[in-house]
């Protein structure tokens, strides 16, 4: 498991891409999706906070809470954009934050109120992926919106990873390290 500040050394430029779709209404917002106690989905929007110590998100009493603490797996996705059908997507494992110090300076950055039964979660990452239409070709509602480029990023260490979990990516090129570029027609 990755932290995002690996993550994004590994490949600034499409971390960069991400951090943008995350923040394009300024704080993050994205759909974060944890798992029930009973194995099926939730799905949830949040405001994750990107930083160069990592990613993270402050998340208040609740059913996602209580799933993040019972098993921390996680999948975040980017709220739409308007203009495009740009997506964004980092998957991989939630950690309670316990040094106060970070949580104190992150909750000040991101202006996270104190009164508020928050947790402050890190969020490693196993997977991260980037979609971008071509933008010359966006047709009218119910036509094509141009061929997506795909960029995947699989955790190099991610070895322990089970099989039937490792994204399997389509046309792959030989990329650096954990990179793998997509370029899929849209079906």
């Amino acid at each position: 498991m990755a932290s995002w500040s690996e993550f994004a050394a590994d490949e600034p430029r499409l971390a960069d891409g991400i951090r943008v779709l995350m923040q394009q209404y300024g704080p993050g917002f994205g759909y974060l999706a944890t798992v029930r106690a009973d194995g099926g989905p939730r799905v949830h929007p949040v405001s994750p906070v990107i930083t160069d110590e990592g990613l993270f998100c402050f998340i208040i009493d609740s059913p996602k809470r209580r799933d993040l603490e019972r098993d921390g797996r996680y999948a975040l996705h980017s709220f739409p954009p308007e203009e495009t059908d740009d997506e964004a997507y980092v998957a991989g494992h939630a950690h309670p934050v316990t040094d106060q110090a970070r949580v104190a300076r992150l909750a000040a950055r991101a202006g996270a109120a104190s009164q508020v039964d928050w947790r402050l979660f890190e969020f490693t990452v196993d997977v991260a992926m980037l979609s971008r239409r071509d933008s010359g070709s966006a047709g009218g509602p119910g036509e094509g919106h141009g061929r997506p480029a795909v960029q995947v990023w699989l955790d190099p260490h991610g070895g322990d990873r089970p099989a039937d979990l490792t994204p399997v990516v389509p046309q792959a090129r030989p990329a650096r390290r954990g990179r793998r570029d997509v370029h899929r027609s849209a079906a």
